[in-house]
């Protein structure tokens, strides 16, 4: 019965989306484009960075200012499209994040900033510990340059992208029109690291990611003209300007009081993954180097295989995430969520101490697939307490909230990573499970999702 259910979803899905309007299907296909050439670029920009010279420390500094744009883009981005429209909006941003992807290409012209080499040792229960860093930091300037344009699009234009849904699909058919555009997502999520793969199997990796980085910029620069030309504006509406920093606390006061634990442990789980979350690459390509050799493409260096085990990782996602969900309707959220914040807890402390072996590197990716399987039950948990009409600003003010603690996270996972990989990846994982711990004890569930 499972199997004839989730075959009738599918072809409703299929169904719904030929049917939609055709701003959402420019949309979807706008942010395949973009999604992809993110994909495939964003996850090695550590790696290109070490290539350039850059160390530990700039690398995590290079993570917390993307936790920064992150955490900042979206309110402005949706404020800016409001006051302008959707289609001016969305041009304007593909055009940064085009640029984005040509700064990067060129990240070498732009010099970097020497941050001087900060430490001390401090005497504490008898032993010596070193506090900052003993290295100096070569900060590569068009990487952040890059990186603020890069992601214009996909943080900037977050408010724009769903504004445009919900003025081109009737109310009762939102969900559909979400679902399109979030395939659409999640299948660049997938294809952009097969397709880095199968270039840095060709070339050395300075040589191919700069290859991946012009085809990029490509994708950037067509998604824009395309969604600039046949997107209708007609229906836009322009909204008025911000009201004061007094709503954005006033929602912060008002989140129900069920969702502070889950906001607790989250952030935690988050901060945790946050502070090695740019080294992953790193060490799969330097401090394990490992690579495959496969049957019928051959020898894949570790750069390939990165982008093979991401890959590897979405599969899992996007094949467990709806089982996974119909599942969490007969156990209830707290469960599903708690085992997708204990995969981001272990999966640091497992990948450091991994042997060199491809299997066990693609066994590992795949456990962390499984970390998207709570994300739906995570979403509903979120946002279930809330009352009728506040939806928006409640999840607004959570992810506020926590996107803005995990902000520094990977600039102290760097710090200590310059001086122990093991023990930066180490003290993520004991962080992640005190947060498990804390939504294990005292988080709530939302009731209402729990069927018999």
């Amino acid at each position: 019965m499972g199997r004839v259910d989730d075959h009738d979803s599918l072809r409703a899905l299929v169904r719904g989306f030929l049917a939609l309007e055709r701003d959402v299907l420019v949309l979807s296909v706008a942010m395949f484009a973009f999604s992809l050439g993110f994909q495939m670029t964003s996850r090695y920009v550590p790696r290109y960075m070490s290539v350039l010279g850059a160390g530990a420390v700039a690398i995590g500094l290079f993570g917390t200012f993307g936790n920064l744009i992150g955490a900042v883009y979206p309110y402005p981005g949706g404020v800016f499209s409001d006051r302008i429209g959707s289609r001016v909006a969305l041009t304007l941003f593909g055009i940064a994040s085009t640029l984005g992807f040509v700064v990067w290409l060129f990240a070498a012209s732009f010099g970097v900033v020497a941050v001087p080499a900060v430490g001390t040792t401090v005497e504490l229960l008898g032993r010596e510990f070193v506090v900052g860093w003993l290295e100096p930091a070569s900060i590569p300037v068009g990487i952040f340059l890059g990186l603020a344009l890069a992601q214009a699009w996909k943080s900037f234009g977050l408010g724009a992208t769903f504004a445009v849904v919900k003025q081109a699909i009737e109310p009762d058919r939102l969900a559909t029109g979400f679902a399109s555009t979030e395939t659409f997502r999640r299948s660049a999520f997938l294809l952009g690291p097969l397709f880095a793969a199968s270039v840095l199997s060709v070339f050395a990796f300075e040589t191919g990611f700069r290859v991946i980085l012009a085809v990029a910029a490509a994708f950037g620069l067509g998604a824009t003209l395309a969604q600039h030309i046949l997107y209708d504006a007609s229906e836009d509406s322009l909204g008025k300007s911000f009201e004061g920093v007094s709503t954005v606390i006033n929602d912060l006061r008002a989140m129900p009081p069920e969702l502070r634990p889950l906001l607790a442990a989250d952030t935690l789980v988050r901060f945790a993954n946050g502070m090695v979350y740019v080294f992953f690459v790193i060490v799969v390509t330097e401090f394990l180097s490992v690579g495959v050799r496969l049957p019928i493409v051959g020898r894949l260096s570790p750069d390939a295989y990165f982008g093979v085990l991401l890959a590897i990782e979405m599969l899992v996602a996007l094949v467990v995430m709806i089982p996974v969900s119909r599942l969490s309707r007969r156990v209830g959220l707290k469960p599903v969520v708690a085992l997708g914040f204990a995969v981001y807890a272990v999966f640091p402390v497992l990948l450091i101490n991994a042997p060199e072996s491809a299997a066990v590197l693609a066994a590992l990716f795949a456990f962390s697939g499984l970390r998207f399987a709570g994300l739906p039950a995570h979403k509903a948990l979120i946002v279930g307490p809330a009352e009728a009409g506040t939806g928006g600003r409640v999840t607004g003010s959570y992810y506020l909230v926590r996107n803005t603690v995990v902000i520094p996270s990977a600039a102290i996972g760097g710090a200590i990573y310059a001086l122990s990989p093991r023990a930066a990846f180490g003290g993520a994982t004991l962080i992640g499970l005190v947060g498990v711990g804390l939504f294990l004890a005292i988080g709530k569930d939302f009731e209402a999702a729990v069927t018999t």
